[in-house]
C-alpha cells in the first residue's frame, strides 16, 4: 500500500508547506492583525433610525417565514 519512499515524500512536502506557510504568516503579521481587528461599532455609535430600519426588516423577514410553508 505505502512504502518508505511515499512516507518520506509526504513528510518532505508537509515540512516544506509548513515552513512556507509560517514564513508567509510572519511576513504579513501586521496585515493579518489589521484584518482580524476590524473596527467594531459599539451600541452607542449606531443611530436610532438605523436600528429601527433593521428592526422593521427583521420583523418583515420573520413574518414572511411564518406565512410561507416550510
Amino acid at each position: 500500500m505505502f512504502n518508505k519512499a511515499d512516507f518520506w515524500i509526504g513528510l518532505g512536502v508537509g515540512l516544506v508547506t509548513g515552513v512556507l506557510g509560517y514564513k508567509v504568516i510572519t511576513e504579513n503579521k501586521d496585515k493579518i492583525n489589521t484584518l482580524l481587528e476590524a473596527p467594531r461599532l459599539e451600541a452607542g455609535d449606531i443611530q436610532l433610525e438605523e436600528l429601527m430600519r433593521q428592526k422593521e426588516r427583521l420583523e418583515d423577514l420573520i413574518a414572511e417565514k411564518q406565512v410561507s410553508p416550510s
